[in-house]
């Protein structure tokens, strides 16, 4: 077992830190460096921008030449006991003593500042506005060039994504401790010198991360999913930069022409059908809309809108398409404008895509893609005098599944879907019927779907309407899966995770049209009504435990129902289901959080509790973890312990009862509420 000396603060150098000794430091740690900067940027910045701005900032660390500077005090510390062996030696942890040393923390914590300072709003900014950029650091100038690291596995993407659900505090002590290999005291004395305002609550957060895995995440940061040092190159769009050189060489004439002719009008006689300022003209061409070919998806290893061939019949209508990007760019008063949770409805950086124009319900609808962020929808009725309307939803990273359909018209109580090319089987079930068959659901030449019904609302929850759908042979085998309208124009997929059998690894989340997947959703589908309207991506039930009853020994299982935002945050509702009479018993739902990593890959450990009678009146505390948990014992009104992942005690039918859970691995875990 490894010893530790107490931890003590002191200055790693008592005299003034040289601005060659920072220079030295810079170029020998360089790639460092760069690396803790580009984690802990946001993720929000697009792999491009975060590479320059991590770039940036480490190259604008350095004092004014001339300068001095006095080395900032960091914890005296051993490398983490949990550093894996052979690990590369980490400068400034424990080996910070020295002239070398010293100026590299002193480096470090310059970089790790303004890193997070990226994120930071002024008090007089408003909360709902990003940082201005004159606020933020600026970055290197790439002309005609993308730059993004090397792409990583399904791991890496899964670190990344959960990474961008926290806060720059919270990836920064997770780069300081995994990158770093700074202890706990050490990390959060140094987040503290960063200004960062509960350094320990980060640590907190930031130890969920990767979990249990921590040598696992700790390989993946190190890996080139996240070294901004060894990047990719690829061109920006060619024709469209050739485009936008021709129309500022054009604009730059017209404003030459319009400067000597400029004469001053009152601003009542403003209006009309003008260009929003600061937006390039191409972007509001309908000429310059990119178009996919018809038959790209099955020859291509990227499977999501970007294979969507443009659909419809008005594609071609230059008036509709205009007004549509016009309405985008800069919408009047009269066009109604919804954006899901997370979605910002600013205009389009570049020409977007063009999925589908055409005539649907009564209405002239517009479906856009733009860059792989937002699908946007624009709908304008036929008759009448109704105002035209503009829906933003983001969709970045779809795949398969999540990017198989969009909302194209809802009218009363059902929607049409547009549907993806690669779908070859649409049929339409009922959750709240498992033992039903699915019914066949007509589609158009243009993939337009049937009217489908809507799941209620409000009221009796008494079915719940989903497509089932399935892919073309032609990129993946035997695939069905589920997706439901939850208000949103994307659809969400409904996944299922079973419980591991005796000795078996845990599984992951499978498409929920199996009997067992079925079943548990009969159950919970209802639950569903509260995630309308929230952004979310895919929702996936896991059957965490089951659990033998008191009195008479009935079975009942414990789901974790975990709701995916296209933002990243996640909401998690754990439910009991207990013995019913009828297979679409509403589950009881016990425990309700948001903004969790629980019963995801990266918080893999649940414990949950609820109070339950039984036939003959008596009232007990049934509890159950995941395959991890050794032991649970009860605390508070009621006292007990039980080994394995299950647990049951009487108890008055109202009594608080705290419950804690031993994990295989070692530590404790709180019963989720």
């Amino acid at each position: 077992m490894p010893i530790h000396q107490p931890q003590q603060l002191t200055d790693v150098r008592p005299d003034r830190t040289g601005v060659q000794q920072a220079e030295a430091a810079l170029v020998e740690h360089y790639p460092r460096l760069v690396r803790l900067a580009y984690v802990v940027l946001p993720p929000a910045l697009g792999r491009h921008r975060r590479v320059l701005a991590a770039h940036a900032l480490v190259q604008r660390a350095l004092p004014p030449a001339g300068s001095s500077v006095r080395s900032p005090r960091v914890p005296a510390q051993s490398r983490r006991s949990d550093a894996p062996a052979g690990a590369e030696p980490v400068p400034g942890a424990g080996q910070d003593r020295g002239p070398s040393g010293a100026a590299y923390a002193w480096m470090r914590l310059r970089v790790l500042r303004a890193a997070l300072a990226h994120e930071r709003r002024p008090r007089w900014w408003p909360g709902r506005l990003p940082a201005p950029a004159a606020l933020r650091p600026t970055v290197p100038v790439v002309w005609g060039l993308r730059l993004f690291p090397r792409a990583g596995g399904v791991d890496e993407l899964a670190l990344d994504r959960a990474l961008s659900t926290v806060p720059g505090p919270v990836r920064a002590a997770f780069a300081l401790e995994l990158l770093e290999g700074l202890d706990e005291r050490a990390a959060r004395a140094l987040l503290a010198e960063a200004e960062v305002v509960d350094p320990a609550g980060a640590l907190r957060r930031a130890a969920r991360l990767g979990r249990p895995d921590r040598a696992g995440a700790q390989a993946m940061l190190r890996s080139g999913e996240f070294d901004p040092c060894t990047v990719q190159t690829r061109p920006s769009d060619l024709l469209r930069r050739r485009h936008r050189v021709r129309a500022v060489a054009v604009a730059a004439a017209l404003c030459v022409v319009a400067g000597g002719l400029a004469v001053a009008v009152e601003e009542g006689t403003r209006g009309g059908d003008r260009t929003p300022a600061g937006v390039f003209a191409p972007v509001l061409d309908p000429a310059e809309l990119m178009r996919t070919a018809a038959e790209q998806w099955a020859d291509t290893s990227r499977v999501d809108f970007t294979a969507w061939p443009a659909r419809g019949g008005r594609t071609d209508d230059d008036g509709l398409l205009g007004r549509a990007l016009r309405a985008w760019a800069g919408p009047p008063e009269s066009v109604r404008v919804s954006t899901t949770p997370g979605t910002v409805a600013v205009p389009p950086a570049q020409p977007p895509r063009l999925l589908f124009a055409g005539e649907v319900d009564g209405a002239a609808v517009v479906l856009f893609h733009d860059g792989g962020v937002r699908v946007v929808r624009y709908a304008e009725p036929l008759s009448g005098s109704g105002g035209a309307a503009l829906d933003f939803a983001r969709t970045d990273d779809a795949d398969v599944t999540t990017g198989a359909a969009v909302v194209v018209s809802r009218t009363g109580d059902s929607a049409r879907f547009l549907l993806a090319p690669w779908i070859d089987g649409t049929t339409t079930r009922d959750l709240l019927a498992p033992d039903t068959p699915g019914r066949p659901l007509e589609v158009g030449p243009d993939g337009i779907t049937a009217a489908v019904d809507r799941p209620a609302a409000g009221g009796g929850c008494v079915s719940w309407p989903v497509l089932q759908l399935r892919s073309s042979e032609r990129i993946v085998e035997n695939h069905a899966f589920l997706l439901t309208d939850l208000g949103d124009l994307a659809p969400a997929h409904l996944t299922y995770t079973p419980k591991p059998g005796r000795g078996a690894p845990a599984r992951q989340p499978r498409e929920a049209t199996g009997t067992d997947a079925l079943l548990a959703w009969a159950r919970t589908a209802c639950s569903l009504r509260t995630l309308a309207g929230s952004g979310v991506r895919a929702v996936n039930n896991w059957a965490f435990a089951e659990q033998r009853l008191p009195e008479g020994g009935a079975s009942a299982s414990w789901l974790c129902t975990r709701a995916d935002t296209w933002r990243g945050p996640g909401r998690v509702l754990v439910q009991f289901l207990g013995p019913a009479a009828s297979p679409t018993d509403p589950a009881a739902v016990v425990a309700d959080r948001d903004d969790t990593a629980l019963c995801s890959r990266f918080g893999q450990h649940v414990l949950a509790g609820t109070h339950w009678k039984a036939a003959s009146g008596r009232w007990y505390v049934l509890a159950a973890g995941s395959r991890a948990v050794t032991r649970i014992e009860a605390s508070g009104a009621v006292r007990g312990a039980a080994g394995g992942p299950t647990f049951a005690v009487r108890a008055p039918r109202d009594a608080d009862v705290e419950l804690t859970a031993s994990l295989r691995e070692g530590g404790t875990l709180a019963a989720v509420r």
